[in-house]
């Protein structure tokens, strides 16, 4: 209790600019949560469609492959739906490669979106925590600057020591939001290079028409 009693005060001497902190720290938050949940599903599904597709691949049974494909939303399934339909018109390895190619650079915009918001929320809310301090700081000088002298240094401690709490307060909102937006970086570069492994494996595993000399 005195805990919530002690942050309740914390916030209330920060002033008008803690509140636009607080909402910039609830959104960071929230994409973050929101991204986190999308990398997760995107990761179970690859794994779940690698597992599915692979032996069918394999067999060359290319139909099945395009049945389980179109009922699932991992994103894997999506990039060897487009390989498949490419090897029926031109069995080649290339052009089956390119057409899979093509499919990861749809997929990679998909799992980065949002995430750079959240670095930008950080470093937005750092400096409305520096701006919050100078403008509390104007604020104490011109009130110094007409009190009584005998009261000019404890106004002046006291004006300081709320202005600073802004700036502590833009600290720690951009701090775990920096925090999340490396591990979010991480996780997203994590999947997109298992993509691309399971692409080359898809690739290999793949019938493809003897290449042609000139």
């Amino acid at each position: 209790m005195q805990l919530y009693s002690s942050l309740v005060n914390f916030f209330q001497l920060g002033g008008a600019f803690m509140y636009p902190i607080a909402l910039l720290l609830v959104i960071g938050l929230a994409i973050a949560v929101e991204r986190w949940l999308f990398l997760e599903k995107a990761r179970r599904l690859n794994k779940s469609a690698f597992e599915q597709i692979l032996p069918l691949v394999k067999q060359k049974d290319y139909n099945e492959v395009r049945t389980v494909a179109e009922k699932t939303d991992a994103p894997i399934a999506r990039i060897v739906y487009s390989g498949v339909e490419r090897l029926e018109t031109t069995p080649t390895r290339e052009e089956v490669e390119f057409a899979m190619e093509e499919g990861v650079l749809e997929t990679v915009p998909k799992l980065n979106r949002r995430t750079g918001y959240i670095a930008i929320l950080a470093n937005v809310s750092t400096l409305m925590g520096l701006l919050g301090t100078i403008v509390g700081l104007i604020a104490a000088f011109t009130a110094v600057a007409n009190a009584d002298p005998a009261e000019k240094a404890t106004l002046l401690s006291q004006s300081i020591s709320v202005a600073m709490n802004t700036t502590a307060f833009g600290l720690v909102s951009a701090i775990p939001l920096l925090l999340l937006h490396a591990y979010l970086t991480a996780k997203t570069a994590e999947i997109v290079d298992s993509i691309e492994m399971a692409g080359v494996k898809f690739l290999n595993a793949m019938s493809f028409a003897p290449a042609t000399r000139n």
